[in-house]
């Protein structure tokens, strides 16, 4: 192998694990943004908290439920405008009873960079916790099968977010005594 050959092997290799710190961030970004109560701070309200989601997704990616249980629950989103409105629909509306607790836990991470380094697929187990204002109270896990694209501009962008429901858990009313109204852990 020439030092040519070496360096291009390299130089493919930092860029594949460059992807891949990428991807990782803009998932955990995502889901970060995701959380009750928001966590960004500076974020004054939802409709912020959805345009920052929107900044992770690509213009013509899709948003998607699938499987038994979330297909009817969420169904398919195709494109920005679309994914926003589905967005909308679950922060947009006043909820009754208020979600008031809501943190995801990304784990058993898997992410595969194709070889010409444009995209990538990653997959994910999440359990988050639900705590709503009645004290009604849950544990959810699903399965994500997500892809990713490098845009022209060199910044990676979610193309697809694929949900499937592991299971739903009652959690009982008494499982977190103490959490807090508001995040104040991000400060500029």
């Amino acid at each position: 192998m020439t030092t040519q050959d070496q360096l291009a092997t390299l130089t493919r290799r930092i860029e594949t694990l460059e992807a891949e710190a990428e991807i990782r961030r803009i998932q955990s970004r995502y889901m970060f943004l995701c959380d009750t109560p928001m966590p960004e701070y500076g974020c004054a309200n939802d409709a912020e908290r959805i345009d920052l989601i929107m900044e992770l997704y690509a213009e013509d990616a899709t948003w998607e439920g699938v499987g038994e249980y979330y297909d009817n629950q969420f169904g398919k989103a195709e494109g920005a405008a679309a994914i926003r409105k589905h967005f909308e629909g679950f922060w947009g509306q006043k909820q009754d009873p208020a979600l008031i607790l809501n943190c995801h836990y990304l784990t058993s991470e898997q992410i595969y960079v194709s070889a010409d380094g444009t995209t990538a697929d990653g997959q994910w187990v999440h359990m988050q916790p639900w705590l709503f204002s009645d004290g009604k109270a849950l544990l959810r896990s699903s399965r994500l099968n997500n892809g990713f694209r490098k845009e022209p501009d060199g910044r990676w962008k979610i193309t697809r977010t694929r949900t499937e429901n592991v299971f739903v858990a009652p959690l009982p009313a008494t499982w977190a005594s103490d959490y807090p109204s508001k995040s104040v852990l991000m400060k500029p």
